[in-house]
């Protein structure tokens, strides 16, 4: 058997593998451990974020009451306002107050009814967000176990495959595996692909006259634009 079929026998067990990955990544019972596992730890300072900003706005909510408190207090100097009129006071004037208080506190007022909205709404997103992760901590639980569980299941259908890879390594050299799982690494697959044409059988792209000599010559080339592995098939 030459070296091109050993790592074409080689990567076709790898495939097995990869396969084996990609199910165990995409598996429903990691996305629910992971999506319940990041909520979890977001959680904690969601939570923080949330009750300072209604610790925040219920301050905000006690100043705007206080002003609200004085402003009222100024209004009510205007409660015998015929006494004054009757003793010779400037009506205009005690009018012109009277009518810049009464807009002061209902803006007033409108900004506590506003302000009062927003620390309901705040407390009541720190309520909602205090439940759900309860739920989801009973939840990341159960997740966790089942996850655990296929998880054990698919390494063991992993751990048989790189057992088959093992014994088909030792036939092809460490420098050339050593290659191949570079390219793995940067998410080459296939890595050995034929020339067709004159041409990667992945890309498209054409071979260069060195490239073309290479593998006309029973060797192997590396293709310049995916950087696979090419060789001839016949």
């Amino acid at each position: 058997m030459s070296n091109v079929d050993k790592l074409l026998k080689y990567q076709e067990t790898d495939e097995k593998l990869l396969r084996l990955e990609r199910e165990a990544s995409n598996s429903e019972e990691r996305k629910n451990f992971v999506q319940a596992k990041n909520f979890l730890t977001k959680a904690p300072e969601k939570l923080d974020a949330l009750d300072a900003k209604a610790r925040e706005l219920e301050t905000l909510l006690s100043e705007l009451n206080a002003k609200y408190a004085e402003i009222d207090e100024e209004l009510s100097d205007f409660e015998h306002l015929d006494e004054l009129v009757s003793e010779g006071a400037d009506i205009s004037f005690y009018k012109k107050s009277v009518s810049q208080l009464t807009e002061k506190i209902k803006s007033v007022r409108s900004e506590v009814a506003s302000l009062t909205k927003a620390v309901k709404e705040a407390d009541d997103e720190y309520q909602s967000m205090k439940k759900k992760t309860i739920a989801v901590q009973k939840q990341y639980a159960e997740y966790s176990e089942v996850y655990k569980k296929y998880k054990e299941s698919k390494l063991k259908e992993m751990e048989e495959v790189k057992k088959e890879l093992a014994v088909l390594s030792k036939g092809l050299g460490e420098e050339v595996i050593k290659k191949y799982e570079i390219k793995r690494s940067e998410r080459i697959f296939p890595i050995l692909c034929a020339v067709k044409d004159g041409r990667c059988s992945k890309c498209g792209n054409e071979l260069s006259l060195a490239g073309k000599e290479r593998i006309n010559g029973g060797n192997v080339c590396e293709c310049e634009n995916c950087h696979r592995i090419l060789y001839n098939p016949q």
